[in-house]
């Protein structure tokens, strides 16, 4: 990871965003997009075959009740357990969140406001580097507290073609029995358009990759969408009686997401610059994803060394201008 020392010759760059949207990719995935909306479950069986390289044929698109369930009795007790506490912690949270509807008559006119949720949701969960169960119950829940009627879910299978009896736990926790073996570019085109096999929905929630994200950005306006996510990025400002390995501890958990994933380090000491890189390698030794989190860090990980705190916060404010 670069060590650099912020001064006004290098500001105006380093606080510079690079962009992601990569012309190739953008026409990469306006053709995925349009494939599917035109040809429908032919294309995506199709680009499931190319992209996952797993052979579907349209019965198997979507999981069955009893694979949802065998799935989700093979993870451990403990992992329920923990995905039980989660569920309830956010939906706690959402639940604070309801809107009420309300009316009142002005001179003679009545006037107000009324709450419809949607009639039906799709969401994505990655799966191509790492397992999500976090996904699902961050956007299932919020979709089933605004009164959500149908939610369908879409995860890229591994190389069996099955999807992480840990998202299918997540899944049958929270009830959701519509489930389909699809993901990336296409996945986000099959719940945009419908395929024969995938009625269409009103809105697309969760997280992936910058094939999911253009595809996101392309059916915008046929679809709703929650927002245009970017890889993961964490940027952490420390003194110098911060702890190095909590440090690197907090860049490699972002870092690990994905080789496109930014971490960097702004501190006002060099000694904590070079102790938390240290760190960092330490500790990627120990990493299972330690290939994805080491190429995220040779391409975007820095220590940038500010001469204070108000110098580093100010770097800081200035680079999320650039977002």
């Amino acid at each position: 990871m670069e060590i650099i020392e912020l001064n006004k010759d290098n500001y105006s760059q380093l606080v510079q965003r690079r962009s992601l949207a990569k012309t190739d990719v953008l026409k990469r995935v306006a053709e995925i997009v349009d494939d599917i909306a035109t040809n429908g479950d032919k294309s995506l069986i199709a680009y499931t075959e190319k992209f996952d390289g797993v052979k579907l044929d349209a019965k198997k698109l979507r999981l069955t009740e009893f694979e949802i369930t065998q799935a989700a009795r093979s993870v451990k007790p403990k992992i329920i357990e923990a995905l039980k506490l989660a569920s309830k912690r956010i939906r706690d949270y959402h639940e604070r969140q309801k809107r009420s509807a309300w009316k009142f008559n002005n001179n003679g006119a009545e006037l107000g406001l009324s709450i419809t949720p949607l009639e039906r949701v799709g969401v994505y969960v990655p799966g191509g580097r790492a397992n999500y169960p976090s996904s699902v119950l961050m956007n299932v829940i919020p979709a089933q507290v605004a009164g959500v009627k149908e939610i369908a879910l879409c995860c890229p299978p591994n190389a069996d073609g099955n999807i992480s009896a840990y998202v299918l736990a997540a899944a049958e926790l929270l009830g959701v029995k519509e489930i389909y073996r699809i993901g990336g570019a296409q996945a986000i085109a099959a719940l945009a358009y419908g395929t024969e096999t995938i009625k269409k929905v009103d809105k697309i929630t969760g997280p992936g990759n910058i094939y999911v994200t253009q595809a996101k950005k392309l059916v915008l306006g046929e679809v709703g969408i929650d927002m245009l996510a970017g890889p993961s990025e964490v940027v952490i400002i420390a003194d110098e009686q911060a702890n190095p390995a909590f440090i690197a501890a907090d860049m490699l958990a972002q870092a690990e997401h994905d080789p496109m994933a930014t971490a960097i380090l702004v501190t006002t000491s060099r000694q904590i610059a070079l102790e938390a890189t240290a760190a960092i390698e330490d500790q990627l030794e120990h990493l299972n994803r330690r290939d994805i989190a080491a190429k995220s860090l040779q391409a975007n990980g820095k220590a940038v060394i500010a001469k204070n705190l108000e110098a580093a916060i100010e770097f800081v404010k200035i680079g999320r201008a650039h977002v």
